[in-house]
């Protein structure tokens, strides 16, 4: 039964780019840490969730996806926030980041102008907390995701840290409703988890 899974679930990425959960329990697990790597660039989430196949139903998988996530330490975090693009860096989302292009919206369609404040913030917002500014930014227009920077820039790194594991979670939940057929709804500022119960913040 499991090879004719895996076969299924290769004939599924070539029908739609998804997988059913059924397909995903028993895909080979290179198939399977590809998608969830997709879903979260964090080696330690990637593993636990491996681990804990196969998954009774959707609503099981999230309930792991957050229980997981809120484990993550300091440096599993960073990990997760170096596989996103810069916001507003379209020359990042056109030659790494495809995916990014669609959970950043209207960036891609705002003006020069804009870009340039995204981009001039996101490096000061770099400069001062040592990783890029996460968001979720579906369905945000360019002005709202630059005005969010302005906003967050000014927190402390401790703040931030939380405020872009929220954000990742949501961008999580995303990804996994994107792979996997019939998972429950993503809402906006939900996600799998809110933050991790941080063991180091600097």
């Amino acid at each position: 039964r499991r090879p004719r899974l895996a076969a299924a679930a290769a004939a599924a990425g070539a029908r739609n780019g998804m997988m059913t959960l059924d397909e995903f329990n028993a895909a080979p697990p290179v198939e399977a840490r590809r998608l969830l790597f997709h879903a979260c660039h964090c080696t330690d989430w990637v593993e636990a969730m491996l681990s804990e196949r196969p998954f009774a139903d959707g609503a099981a998988l999230l309930r792991a996806a957050a229980a997981h996530w809120q484990r993550m330490d300091e440096a599993a975090l960073l990990e997760a926030f170096s596989g996103h693009a810069r916001i507003g860096d379209l020359a990042a989302l056109r030659d790494r980041f495809a995916p990014a292009a669609r959970e950043q919206g209207q960036v891609a369609e705002a003006d020069e102008a804009v870009l340039s404040d995204l981009l001039a913030l996101n490096r000061a917002y770099e400069d001062r907390h040592g990783f890029i500014f996460i968001v979720c930014a579906s369905g945000k227009p360019a002005a709202a995701m630059r005005d969010l920077l302005r906003e967050r820039l000014p927190n402390d790194r401790a703040t931030e840290l939380a405020n872009a594991a929220r954000e990742q979670a949501a961008i999580t939940r995303l990804r996994l409703a994107g792979a996997i057929e019939r998972l429950p709804d993503p809402t906006p500022g939900g996600g799998p988890g809110s933050q991790p119960q941080q063991q180091e913040r600097a």
